[in-house]
């Protein structure tokens, strides 16, 4: 009997008690952010995750923040100050933010959700057994770069050569895998390297060099800071446009498919609140996406005069018109 409601708890996402310290009586959680709490739309969810799971502000939460404020020179400073600090856990968002709070302390348990691969920044020894102090959740998953070149070309059956704008100092497998894709679908994959702003254009004029058909962009923050520049390149150029994640579909690109962020970070909170409860980072394992959510602007589409298929707009998850 004690098994099955074990289970059937670990079904529902409730933590077990069993085996677990009773939580502190005020949980103090020091937040490292590049942005700003107000800027960064994904304080919100972990805020109300964290109220979900019964830790609530003013009551038997504390929320202790540190930001860069936009400027990357400035986290190794606000994690060594959030680590000072000693809160009970560390929630970093971002893959160029959590290596700082690691770097900041070995002993504070740290919880990340990153777009990188964790296993390739040093975050962690291994997905499954993260080995330190650190845990959390990665957007990444095998199969999800193929399979956005799998549907620009469901959608453009004549497509060709695709560009892949990408940063190869964020550490993913996105360009690999498109690639493998486009050798199995007979496309051409043009690699576009842009590592700061300033090499952004060259990047694209490379793409149009190379005459390629549609843009992939990786997310990344460099990216995701460029994307009015990037965007009004691809509308100029009439270039179709895929990415991973984030409002680009809203803002002119044809189509995104990628994990649910709010999701993610929600997960992210369920770390932080069994921490809390006496687990150990090392043994939480740092999960991957579990639901992805494509999203077709259809108004583009047809300014393109692209016909996507009704089969693809009956899989997506949100259509524009």
């Amino acid at each position: 009997m004690r098994l099955r409601t074990l289970v059937a708890l670990a079904l529902l996402g409730v933590p077990a008690a069993v085996g677990a310290q009773a939580p502190p009586q005020t949980a103090r959680i020091g937040v490292l952010l590049f942005s700003t709490p107000a800027a960064d739309p994904n304080v919100a969810v972990f805020r109300d995750a964290l109220r979900n799971l019964g830790w609530i502000e003013g009551r038997n939460l504390v929320l202790e923040y540190r930001f860069a404020d936009g400027q990357p020179e400035r986290l190794p400073e606000q994690a060594a100050e959030l680590a000072a600090l000693k809160p009970d856990v560390i929630y970093a968002l971002g893959g160029d933010v959590a290596p700082w709070a690691k770097r900041a302390t070995s002993t504070i348990p740290i919880v990340a959700t990153v777009s990188n691969d964790p296993v390739d920044a040093g975050l962690v020894a291994s997905l499954a057994r993260p080995g330190g102090n650190v845990t959390g959740l990665t957007f990444l998953l095998s199969d999800l770069a193929a399979k956005r070149v799998e549907i620009l070309r469901e959608i453009m059956p004549r497509l060709s050569a695709v560009g892949v704008l990408w940063n190869p100092d964020h550490r993913d497998l996105d360009f690999k895998e498109s690639q493998a894709a486009g050798a199995k679908l007979g496309l051409r994959v043009v690699s576009l390297e842009a590592r700061r702003p300033a090499e952004i254009d060259a990047a694209l004029k490379t793409g149009l060099r190379e005459r390629i058909d549609a843009l992939i962009v990786v997310s990344s923050r460099l990216m995701v800071r460029e994307r009015a520049r990037i965007l009004d390149f691809a509308t100029g150029q009439r270039l179709p446009m895929a990415t991973g994640w984030g409002d680009w579909v809203e803002r002119g690109a044809l189509l995104t498919y990628g994990p649910n962020i709010d999701e993610i970070v929600r997960r992210s909170a369920r770390h932080v609140d069994r921490i809390l409860r006496g687990a150990r980072p090392a043994d939480l394992p740092m999960e991957q996406p579990t639901r992805f959510e494509l999203v077709v602007n259809l108004k583009v589409a047809q300014a393109l005069g692209l016909t996507a298929p009704p089969s693809l707009l009956a899989r997506a998850d949100r259509v524009i018109q």
